[in-house]
């Protein structure tokens, strides 16, 4: 849902803000994006977003905080699931 539908519509407006910040830097070195892989925006929108910005900034250095849920507590049933195919994005 976040990566290919909801996450589709918006990501050329979360560029659009990400080329901003990135052509107001003086020596842009990298990216850090904190995101949770449970499900939501993080894990689809956010590894949406990753593959993005490195196929723009092939030469920068791509730094991911990625909160990965937990086996014992889990909110959704699917957070496994959003999990594995977030780590293979």
């Amino acid at each position: 849902k976040g990566h290919y539908t909801e996450g589709a519509e918006l990501i050329d407006s979360v560029l659009d803000v990400c080329r901003k910040e990135a052509e107001s830097c003086d020596c842009l070195q990298g990216f850090q994006i904190a995101h949770s892989l449970g499900g939501g925006t993080g894990s689809g929108m956010g590894t949406l977003l990753i593959s993005k910005l490195r196929e723009e900034y092939p030469d920068r250095i791509m730094c991911t905080f990625s909160i990965i849920p937990s086996p014992k507590v889990s909110d959704t049933v699917v957070e496994p699931y959003n999990t594995t195919l977030s780590v293979h994005q």
